[in-house]
């Protein structure tokens, strides 16, 4: 049996907790960031944790960060 490759994409937009939860970077901080507040900028810059509904499908293609 050949080793699973992971997802090149997902390798380098996840990382895992210490617990074991998927951590990953807020969308819409790119580009038109003028007519956004500073407060709301602010926090886009924050990680934030994967929703368990979607953890599965993203440990499935990182499997070796397990």
């Amino acid at each position: 049996m050949p080793k699973m490759k992971s997802n090149s994409g997902a390798k380098k937009r996840f990382k895992v907790t210490g617990s074991g939860k998927i951590k990953r970077k807020k969308a819409y901080k790119r580009h038109i960031l003028t007519k956004k507040s500073s407060k709301r900028k602010r926090e886009l810059g924050k990680d934030t944790l994967v929703d368990k509904t979607n953890e599965k499908s993203i440990k499935r293609q990182i499997p070796y960060k397990f």
